[in-house]
């Protein structure tokens, strides 16, 4: 009786190796509904920025670097000397040499509010580069 099936006609019986996919599929569309519904609760919130208040007591004299939107640059000291620029890449040039000529002044950047913010920031680290420790942003 150990071989049964060869005694009703000589076929063999044949195992099935599939793979049974619907409890895959079911834990996966309950995953799914999961991540639908947790996925509204953690939008990011409005960034509460810093005040940012106006000195007591601003330098009487400063370097300072004017940023128009054309391009052109005006770097000088405060109320004394301008040099204008018509290209960015002559302003770190400039600015060298005031540091140079004036090593304890800090730097005040004005720029036109059409400029692209990464400009200025370019112009910062163009200064933290000639060795200008205190750097400020006017406002109006």
């Amino acid at each position: 009786m150990s071989n049964v099936s060869s005694m009703r006609g000589g076929r063999s019986r044949k195992f099935k190796s599939e793979i049974n996919v619907v409890p895959y599929i079911d834990v996966m569309l309950v995953l799914l509904v999961i991540f639908m519904v947790v996925a509204p609760l953690s939008t990011p919130s409005m960034i509460n920025l810093p005040r940012a208040g106006k000195s007591n007591q601003p330098p009487t004299e400063y370097l300072e670097i004017e940023l128009k939107p054309d391009g052109s640059a005006t770097v000088g000291v405060h109320g004394k000397k301008t040099l204008s620029t018509k290209k960015r890449e002559e302003l770190g040039k400039r600015l060298d040499e005031l540091h140079q000529k004036y090593p304890e002044l800090p730097l005040m950047i004005s720029a036109d509010k059409d400029i692209k913010y990464d400009e200025v920031v370019q112009t910062i680290s163009q200064a933290n580069k000639t060795g200008i420790a205190r750097v400020g942003l006017s406002t109006r």
